[in-house]
């Protein structure tokens, strides 16, 4: 007789639950490792830029860059055409006033030398020419006086010895009458001699008062015509340094181009750019302090520029003290504005990609230092290194600084 053997179902449902429950364990494990893997980061305390919050009065700060320039300049051209000939000195070169920078040439000007010199030379000869001229004008005039005088003097002693013999009828009447109208005639000659005379040394006067006008005409188109000539060799004109040569050797020049920019070397202005962004906090007459890399310099803000370019603006320092020696003109600094001081504030060292009226997350570290919890900051107005913070955090809170944007997490474990 048969035995018939029944299968285990209720052993097989059992593994098969046991299986299912195991499952979900595992499932559950991994899901709350995720959660916490999510929700909490280690990272070596080394690797970290740790910052604590302070309090006190801070600067508020714009930076700029740029470069020292000199307050006095001096643009030279050329006054006629001319051609490059020479030149003596080259940019950087320190100058004086007297100091040769090119020369240049033109041979019309040499020729407008001559000429002038020959025109002054002639009108000199006519001056003296003018004056022999008069001189035997005048002698001719005074020879002619002296006869008629002497012709006068005749007449009156012909009278007078006749005006006793015409009583005893020895002269005639008609006669002594003749004699008398010859001396009057005489006598008003005389008279109108004069005047003419007079007359004739004030024409004398003027006629030589003219040529010496013409010398001095003459004369001042030959000193014009030699100053053209002595500024082809150009000169710096005061001292200073050479800061821009605009020709080259053998080049046609005309009248009023560039030749060279000279710049003060003593009297400086630095001449440096802000952020547009920035620019508002700038104020005519704060103070600047200037780093030529190898100095710091005290000045003042100056001028600011209306003009933005490339979303800067130009800002010009003045230097009301001494410039030191090291300070030469196209000298590359940096700049420091102080726009306004900011007291009894909160501020900490500026987080990385921390801009100034934001409000972002930052890591907090707990007493132990073992752990950082992420949490909201608004922060206020920054100033170089520093920047003001409006809410979030109190007095010697340390934060990590450092840039943890990668990361989304609530806390941080620090090892």
């Amino acid at each position: 007789m048969d035995i018939l053997k029944q299968k285990p179902k209720k052993t097989l449902l059992n593994n098969k639950g046991l299986i299912v429950t195991i499952a979900v364990v595992i499932v559950i494990v991994l899901v709350s490792y995720a959660k916490a893997s999510l929700n909490s980061v280690s990272l070596a305390r080394k690797d970290l830029l740790l910052a604590t919050v302070k309090q006190g009065n801070i600067d508020v700060t714009v930076e700029g860059y740029g470069k020292l320039t000199s307050d006095k300049l001096q643009l030279i051209t050329t006054l006629t055409k001319a051609t490059l000939e020479e030149i003596v000195l080259k940019p950087g070169a320190t100058v004086t006033k007297e100091s040769v920078i090119v020369r240049l040439a033109n041979p019309e000007l040499q020729q407008q030398v001559q000429s002038a010199e020959y025109s002054v030379a002639e009108s000199r000869a006519n001056l003296r020419q003018l004056k022999l001229n008069q001189r035997r004008e005048t002698l001719t005039e005074k020879s002619n006086y002296l006869e008629l005088v002497s012709q006068h003097k005749g007449a009156r002693l012909t009278l007078t010895a006749q005006n006793k013999l015409v009583k005893s009828g020895i002269v005639k009447q008609i006669d002594y009458q003749e004699s008398i109208l010859r001396e009057d005639q005489l006598k008003e000659r005389i008279e109108i001699f004069k005047e003419r005379n007079e007359q004739l040394k004030e024409v004398h006067k003027e006629a030589i008062n003219i040529q010496l006008e013409r010398i001095k005409q003459v004369e001042q188109r030959l000193t014009i015509a030699k100053e053209r000539k002595n500024k082809l060799v150009v000169k710096a004109g005061f001292d200073g340094v050479l800061q821009r040569l605009s020709v080259n050797l053998g080049q046609s020049l005309s009248p009023g181009q560039e030749v060279a920019l000279i710049g003060s070397v003593t009297e400086l202005i630095a001449l440096i750019r802000v952020p547009q962004n920035q620019v508002q906090l700038v104020k005519i007459g704060q103070n600047v302090i200037v780093d030529t890399r190898q100095e710091l310099i005290e000045g003042k803000v100056n001028r600011i520029d209306p003009i933005v370019d490339q979303n800067t603006v130009e800002v010009e320092i003045s230097f009301p003290g001494k410039l030191p020696k090291s300070a030469r003109p196209e000298q590359n600094i940096d700049a420091v504005i102080t726009a306004k001081v900011l007291k009894n504030i909160y501020y900490i060292d500026r987080p990385a990609n921390v801009q100034a009226q934001s409000e972002t997350s930052l890591y907090r570290l707990n007493k132990e230092m073992s752990e950082a919890i992420r949490v909201d900051i608004s922060f206020g107005e920054k100033t170089g290194r520093f920047i003001e913070i409006s809410a979030g955090a109190n007095l010697g809170d340390q934060f990590i600084i450092s840039d943890l944007s990668n990361y989304k997490t609530a806390k941080i474990s620090i090892l």
